[in-house]
């Protein structure tokens, strides 16, 4: 068996002297312990060394990304190809495949394999002859720092971090410079308030305060090359009439400082957009067309870069942007929302409020295929950008028109199509045509309708009379308790004349005796 092994310094190939002790992997270490345990198991059979540091780049970054180099095919064409029946260990399956399609030789990767590859790496300097350790080192070191610069330069992750950048840069500018053209209308509105309802554009406000200063010298200053003639006049009359405050020169000076430096910001401002325009159209064409430049790169810096926005699908492009309302909306179960940073493009903002949902959808899923194309195209035209615009547009104005279409012949009239209402409307379901009988005919219909009101009438008569007989069984409960109460009143009151017949008795005595007295008396007299 043979072993090809690579090294910072060159390609190294080994033969395997014993074979037998390879199968015991777990005590394989044991066996490279020591240069000469690891000599009695691998000896070198051929040493390749690379001349210079752009040659070992070259092969390692053909190693890494699974190629056969024309250096390494050289070599296994002189040396290995002589012990064609012996098998190859590799440490890369995929690089074996690539050696076993185009040589024809049998490739070995196994567990196995990898503590062989462990073992020899650990005991490199005793197995290689003629090759210092300090040498060895400075040769890694510099493979290393070559491999990443190579690795930074050429990355495909990396070449819209220019974008990221400027696209950042550019929303703090416009931060920074809301704020400090609100400094400056406010600090010199207590000089010249009128001024600042004149003249609306703010750039213009700051080089018209730049080039007068104080408001006494706006009646002999020329404003032509800043203002409109108009509202140059406009501004010398209110100036003469202002109601603002006097400020001393060195508050003057310190205003038309930051006037400056509002001036100077502006300008560099509309220098980064241009930049930024460029390489928007050099690095994402497709996208800049759909969506504009300023769109395209927020979306860009959004994803981290362009390679993992063309990752994402049509339905996370379109509310990128928007998380926070999102997860929001699902926690608190309401509708999620319809879009995100896409809602800044040009022909979202041109549609009507009730369209701007199926815009927005239908424009993430043209604007999704214009990324793929960019990031992983290798055509750097924007003509698919130009043509997914087209249909957008045309979906756009037909969802503007409402359906009409031109009707054949003509092709002057149009048709217009009434707007869908939803109208709930209650259907009573009719027994009467589940009949399979013969129709009635009118005098029975009559007939069984004078016999229906009949019996109505016998029933409410009934009725009544069960009425009347419960009130009479009410009134004949309410007499009967009535005269039980009546009884209960006479033996209470004959219980209390048993009672009190002594009494009474003994008084009726004394009142006879009394009267037979008198006439005793009277009888005297006489």
């Amino acid at each position: 068996m043979l072993v090809l092994f690579e090294t910072a310094a060159g390609y190294a190939v080994f033969k395997v002297l014993d074979e037998k002790k390879l199968q015991e992997v777990d005590s394989l270490w044991r066996e490279f312990e020591t240069p000469e345990k690891a000599n009695k198991i691998v000896k070198l059979k051929h040493f390749e060394k690379f001349q210079d540091t752009t040659e070992a780049l070259a092969a390692s970054t053909a190693l890494v990304e699974g190629k056969l180099s024309k250096n390494l095919k050289k070599i296994l064409k002189k040396i290995v190809a002589k012990d064609a029946h012996e098998q190859l260990a590799i440490a890369d399956a995929k690089l074996g495949g690539v050696i076993k399609d185009k040589l024809n030789l049998s490739c070995i990767h196994s567990p196995m394999v990898t503590e062989l590859m462990r073992g020899i790496r650990s005991q490199i300097e005793g197995l290689i002859t003629g090759l210092p350790s300090r040498e060895m080192a400075a040769m890694c070191l510099g493979l290393a720092h070559s491999l990443s610069r190579y690795k930074l330069k050429f990355s495909p992750d990396k070449v819209d971090t220019m974008i990221v950048q400027a696209i950042s840069l550019l929303d703090d500018l416009d931060k920074e410079l809301n704020n400090y053209i609100m400094r400056c209308r406010e600090w010199y509105g207590w000089h010249f308030p009128e001024l600042g309802k004149i003249v609306a554009d703010n750039l213009t406000y700051c080089k018209c305060v730049r080039k007068v200063g104080d408001r006494r010298n706006f009646s002999t200053s020329d404003l032509s090359e800043v203002l409109p003639e108009e509202i140059e006049d406009d501004v010398k009359a209110a100036a003469e009439i202002s109601m603002g405050t006097e400020v001393s020169e060195e508050d003057i000076n310190n205003i038309l400082h930051l006037c400056d430096q509002v001036i100077e910001i502006s300008q560099y401002r509309t220098q980064l957009y241009d930049y930024l325009k460029n390489r928007m159209m050099a690095i994402a064409p497709n996208l800049t067309v759909m969506v504009g430049e300023l769109v395209g790169a927020r979306l860009i810096a959004h994803a981290g870069s362009l390679l993992n926005l063309a990752k994402h699908p049509a339905s996370t492009v379109q509310i990128l942007g928007a998380e926070k309302a999102l997860f929001r909306a699902l926690k608190t179960k309401r509708d999620t929302p319809k879009f995100g940073l896409i809602y800044h493009a040009s022909l979202v903002g041109q549609t009507a409020a009730k369209n701007k949902g199926k815009i927005s959808r239908m424009l993430a899923a043209k604007t999704a295929l214009t990324i793929r194309y960019d990031a992983l195209g290798e055509d750097s035209s924007a003509e698919m950008g130009a043509e997914n615009r087209l249909k957008v547009e045309t979906r756009l104005r037909h969802l503007e028109e409402k359906g009409i279409r031109r009707i054949s012949g003509t092709g002057k009239a149009l048709a217009r199509a009434d707007k869908y209402q939803h109208r709930s409307e209650v259907k009573v379901y009719d027994p009467s045509g589940d009949s399979t009988l013969p129709a009635v005919p009118k005098k029975r219909k009559i007939e069984e309708v004078e016999e229906e009101e009949t019996q109505v009438t016998v029933k409410a008569k009934k009725i009544k009379v069960e009425i009347k007989e419960e009130a009479d069984v009410e009134e004949g409960e309410l007499v009967k308790k009535k005269k039980k109460k009546k009884e209960k009143k006479q033996k209470a009151e004959e219980e209390a004349a048993l009672a009190e017949e002594p009494s009474t008795s003994a008084a009726v005595e004394s009142t006879e005796k009394k009267k037979k007295k008198k006439k005793i008396k009277v009888e005297q007299e006489d």
